[in-house]
């Protein structure tokens, strides 16, 4: 997976030698800092999965609007 900046540039993810069985990381994209406490990174990765939760609800909701369409 490309590295990717996600909405406010708050942070970065991607995968270390492709998606299947790698190394996966997210990390907070900063010009300021390049260190973050433990409960800065608690708090990015609960942000993220909310992205993902939200991305996951628009995409149930657009197979159900597809299958009516059959």
């Amino acid at each position: 997976m490309k590295s990717e900046y996600l909405k406010g540039g708050e942070i970065k993810m991607g995968c270390y030698g492709g998606c299947s069985g790698a190394e996966c990381f997210v990390e907070p994209v900063s010009e300021s800092r390049r260190f973050f406490t433990s409960e800065e990174k608690i708090k990015m990765l609960k942000d993220y999965k909310e992205i993902l939760e939200k991305e996951a609800k628009g995409v149930g909701e657009r197979i159900i609007d597809l299958e009516k369409q059959i």
